[in-house]
């Protein structure tokens, strides 16, 4: 059995643990408040979005671009995938990459190229230890992320769909169902089609409970549909198809950083609760290891006042 030095040497390195991760927990409760708010507030723009995206499917224009082609057979796909830089979040990365993994699996199965573009170090290591190709990678975007940290990685993949190298685009990441629960999923976003539709149809619930009561409009609609465009048609649907897409791109990560930091937040307030439980059972090893020191010092005070 240990001494109880020992014993009390562990309580103490336990406890010091314990203050870290409470105030890891604290920490990620903030960030996680934060990015929530970042998360719904994009929400209406990008309703908005699809709005425009949906007028333009059923348009009569004479230009019809790229990301609203379906390309048949499919060789070549780009794949978007969404990890953390740090750890100590509990399953969050493991579940995407391995969503991520399985798919590619599948694809090249069916003799179908990949594409990555790793957004996160955790992702961009493992990418690179699995030998994926990697054609393009970011990380350090901080908690206020911003497009232009996030722009050039994903270009690179949209430049080589609109080059005719990969026919589909796919973004890999975690959606946020609540604080305690957020679950991986895997949504093609060219040739741009509705991805709450994709995305609730993963998840087994509504457009509207996953747009957080934003009301969804179907896409069913019988009537054509189509804008004056200024200076041109090519001109204009390019810049908003281009937005579009970079609109879709930005969703992800803002809806990845609040299932982090509720994920990050979650596991450290386990890890707090399974440090105050090894303490109290420590604790106790400690009580019955100093009354059993005392039980030996009385019973050889009393076998040697009984020699006396």
């Amino acid at each position: 059995m240990a001494s109880a030095r020992d014993i009390r040497t562990k309580i103490a390195s336990i406890r010091n643990t314990q203050k870290i991760t409470k105030a890891m927990e604290t920490v990620a409760a903030a960030k996680m408040r934060k990015a929530q708010q970042r998360m719904r507030a994009g929400i209406p723009y990008w309703k908005r979005v699809r709005s425009v995206l949906r007028h333009l499917h059923f348009s009569q224009t004479e230009y019809h671009h790229p990301f609203l082609i379906q390309r048949e057979p499919v060789k070549a796909v780009g794949l978007i995938i969404f990890t953390s830089d740090k750890g100590l979040c509990g399953g969050l990365n493991v579940n995407v990459l391995r969503t991520a993994v399985h798919r590619m699996k599948e694809w090249r199965s069916a003799g179908v190229e990949v594409e990555v573009c790793a957004i996160g170090r955790k992702g961009i290591s493992f990418m690179q230890r699995v030998g994926a190709n990697i054609v393009s990678f970011a990380h350090s975007l901080g908690d206020t992320p911003h497009l232009d940290r996030i722009l050039p990685a994903i270009t690179v993949l949209s430049k080589d769909y609109l080059d005719g190298k990969i026919d589909q685009i796919y973004v890999c990441g975690t959606t946020f169902i609540n604080t305690m629960t957020q679950k991986p999923v895997l949504v093609q976003v060219t040739p741009i089609r509705d991805v709450a539709e994709e995305v609730a149809a993963q998840l087994g619930i509504s457009p509207s409970e996953w747009l957080r009561g934003v009301e969804y409009e179907s896409e069913a609609k019988t009537y054509r549909w189509d804008y004056l465009y200024e200076p041109d048609a090519k001109t204009m649907v390019d810049r908003v198809l281009r937005r579009a897409y970079e609109s879709i791109i930005y969703q992800a990560v803002a809806e990845h950083l609040a299932c982090e930091h509720s994920a990050r937040m979650v596991a450290m307030k386990a890890a707090s609760e399974n440090a105050q439980t090894l303490i109290e059972e420590l604790t106790l090893i400690l009580n019955k290891t100093r009354q059993a020191a005392i039980t030996q010092e009385i019973a050889e005070i009393s076998a040697g006042a009984a020699a006396v």
